[in-house]
C-alpha cells in the first residue's frame, strides 16, 4: 500500500487500508490488481481523474492527423487540365495532405496502360517541389494509382 504523500506503507489490511483513507478522506484506489500482493494507493481519484484527462487532450492537440485526399485523372487529360490538378495536389500537399493520384481507364482504354503511367510521370514533375512519391504507379483492377507525400525539409 502507498499512502497520500507515496511513501510505502507495506501489505496492510484491506479494511485497515479502508480506514487510513476514510481518515484522510481520499480514496483507495487499486493500482495494479493482479500484483502479489494488490498494490493500493490512496489519492483523490477525481482529481487523478481530471489530471489523466487533462494530459490526454494535451497529447492530442500535438497530434497532426493526415488525411488522404484523392484525385483522378484519364489517360487523354490536356495539359491545362493537368496543371490544374497539379495546382490542386500542391495545395493539398502544403497542408500537410497525403495526395493519392489514380487514372481511371474506360473501354479500350486498358489496351494502353502505357499511357496513364505517362501521364502520373508527368504529374509527378509537375509537383517534384512539393511532394515525394510513396508508392510507385500501380495498376488495381481498372485504375492505375500512386501515392503523394508531402516533403519534410521545408
Amino acid at each position: 500500500m502507498i499512502d497520500a504523500e507515496g511513501n510505502q506503507v507495506g501489505v496492510v489490511s484491506k479494511i485497515q487500508a479502508l480506514k487510513m483513507a476514510e481518515e484522510s478522506k481520499l480514496d483507495l484506489v487499486n493500482i495494479s490488481p493482479n500484483a502479489k500482493p494488490p498494490v493500493c494507493r490512496i489519492m483523490d481519484y477525481g482529481k487523478y481523474r481530471y489530471e489523466m484527462i487533462k494530459k490526454e487532450k494535451e497529447s492530442k492537440k500535438k497530434q497532426k492527423v493526415i488525411n488522404i485526399k484523392e484525385l483522378r485523372l484519364t489517360p487523354n487529360i490536356e495539359a491545362h487540365d493537368l496543371n490544374t490538378k497539379a495546382n490542386k495536389a500542391i495545395e493539398f500537399l502544403d497542408n500537410g495532405d497525403r495526395v493519392k493520384v489514380s487514372v481511371r481507364f474506360r473501354g479500350r482504354e486498358m489496351g494502353h496502360t502505357d499511357i496513364g503511367k505517362d501521364v502520373l510521370n508527368e504529374f509527378t514533375e509537375l509537383i517534384s517541389e512539393h511532394g515525394i512519391v510513396d508508392k510507385k504507379p500501380k495498376l488495381e483492377g481498372r485504375n492505375m494509382s500512386m501515392f503523394l507525400s508531402p516533403k519534410t525539409d521545408k
